[in-house]
């Protein structure tokens, strides 16, 4: 799988950020059917230009859909969600995200706007989104993703949209506004997830007088410049594990030397191994390198749930076996969950690799620099946008806003929150719950709070809720195989 999948015109004129309705039309809406959700959806599309700055230009459809509310007396403010990646179509997600928030969207419509470079909003998708049975070895090998990734860079630059320095956040934020007119909303919710944070918070920088309220679920601000913060977010989210587990009786003594033999493993590199291809079954023989080892691990941080059967996995490894591992590094991905590689690419290479070092600096983490270079190596012929410096800065928020953290995220944990909560002000908490992962909004009991928050009359009423009941929440416990629980006393 390549590193990137698990995981973000010259100046903006004041007559496009004010003017939206310029280009938004009344959105004709048409009855469709979304995969997973159980009732009928609405859908429609708003055209809006491809180059924001060049309205007579070319222009492309954004899509969306609107899940009605089932209440006959529903509120007059929907909740519009913002998928993550950069790269994830929010429509693709309708199915579990109906089910996340059945309660909440009671009374209010929930809407899901594909992202430019999106779903069906001239979506930029990459051959390899859906390879899941490419063989290992050339997941692996960075060259050869390189060159997947130039191949397709190519494809998509002549495609009619594929004037790939207009997919950035900003142009994207204008598209939310304008199915926002279409629709005939004056004031919206915002909820967003991983890079839709840095997305919602953009929305808000550029129209603070369309956000009611807004809850941001792994927050990554714009400043963040994902791939250089990597190695230190990784770091500190295995070492957690590790502490975690000597702390712990039953991980303490099933795996009583569980970083050595870590370290032991990653000395080890490179190595021949076999290793069972998690989606094919078929076997293989190939080179593993530290650098793949390492990206074996990330994916699993990300759940708790799947970090706890990491130290048995990396038992496993380090005895020779990597089914364990390989399985887990590829939990999160596999047919029918696409990324959307250029628009990632796109975003990225315009918005965070500006702000990182020319060459990537040494640092004491185990990942280092190479997650880094592989980004840096990849963005060197990638067409890139120009941002406006404001879209790096936080203003004091005009509305309530709930900023969520999992104390174990790999990704996005709670010191980049902690940063925009403070830059935000008096109208922003921060809840951070000590063993979550990547995402915590859907825990039962954040799930009802979120709603709570988002249903409370005025912004005093929403930050005085009590938002703290998922704090004790505890890491799953230690996986144990079957054999060796059906053989313990």
């Amino acid at each position: 799988m390549a590193r990137w999948r698990c995981w973000w015109a010259a100046c903006w004129s004041v007559a496009w950020l004010c003017g939206a309705s310029a280009w938004a039309q009344t959105a004709p809406l048409q009855p469709c059917r979304l995969k997973g959700v159980v009732h009928e959806a609405q859908c429609g599309s708003v055209k809006r230009p491809l180059d924001p700055a060049r309205p007579e230009g070319a222009a492309i459809d954004v899509h969306f859909a609107v899940l009605p509310a089932l209440a006959r007396n529903k509120l007059a403010d929907p909740v519009f969600f913002i998928a993550g990646g950069p790269g994830q179509s929010a429509i693709e997600l309708a199915g579990p995200l109906a089910a996340q928030f059945a309660r909440l969207s009671n009374r209010r419509d929930l809407v899901l706007v594909d992202q430019r470079g999106t779903g069906r909003s001239a979506p930029l998708r990459c051959d390899d989104d859906e390879d899941a049975l490419r063989p290992l070895a050339e997941t692996i090998d960075e060259a050869a993703q390189l060159k997947r990734l130039a191949a397709c860079r190519e494809r998509l630059s002549a495609l009619p949209h594929g004037d790939l320095r207009h997919y950035g956040t900003t142009a994207a934020m204008g598209d939310l506004d304008a199915v926002r007119v279409a629709l005939g909303f004056k004031q919206i919710n915002l909820v967003g997830a991983s890079y839709g944070t840095r997305a919602a918070l953009e929305y808000m920088r550029l129209f603070p007088h369309a956000v009611r309220r807004a809850v941001l679920d792994g927050v990554a601000p714009a400043d963040m410049a994902l791939p250089a913060s990597f190695a230190t977010d990784n770091q500190a989210a295995l070492d957690g594990l590790f502490s975690w587990c000597a702390d712990n009786a039953d991980c303490r003594a099933r795996h009583p030397r569980l970083r050595e033999k870590w370290q032991a493993l990653l000395d080890s590199m490179p190595r021949e191994a076999t290793v069972v291809h998690p989606f094919s079954g078929r076997e293989e023989r190939l080179r593993l390198t530290r650098e793949a080892v390492l990206g074996m691990v990330r994916t699993p941080l990300y759940l708790p749930s799947l970090a706890a059967a990491l130290p048995q996995a990396i038992a496993d490894a380090a005895d020779g076996r990597f089914a364990a591992l390989a399985g887990l590094a590829s939990a999160l991905s596999g047919p029918g969950r696409t990324l959307y590689t250029g628009m990632h690419f796109s975003v990225l290479c315009t918005e965070d690799l500006p702000r990182m070092p020319l060459a990537p600096e040494p640092d004491a983490t185990q990942f280092g620099p190479a997650f880094a270079r592989v980004y840096q190596q990849a963005c060197a012929a990638w067409p890139r946008g120009t941002v406006d410096p404001a879209f790096y800065t936080t203003r004091p928020a005009s509305a309530a806003i709930w900023l969520l953290s999992g104390g174990d995220d790999p990704a996005t944990p709670p010191r980049h929150a902690a940063r925009v909560a403070q830059a935000l002000g008096p109208k922003a908490r921060h809840t951070v719950v000590s063993h979550g992962g990547h995402g915590v909004m859907a825990l039962p009991c954040l799930r009802d709070a979120v709603q709570r928050f988002i249903d409370a009359a005025s912004d005093e009423e929403a930050l005085k809720l009590d938002g703290d009941c998922a704090a004790a929440v505890p890491r799953p416990r230690v996986f144990v195989p079957l054999a060796s629980a059906a053989s313990a006393p």
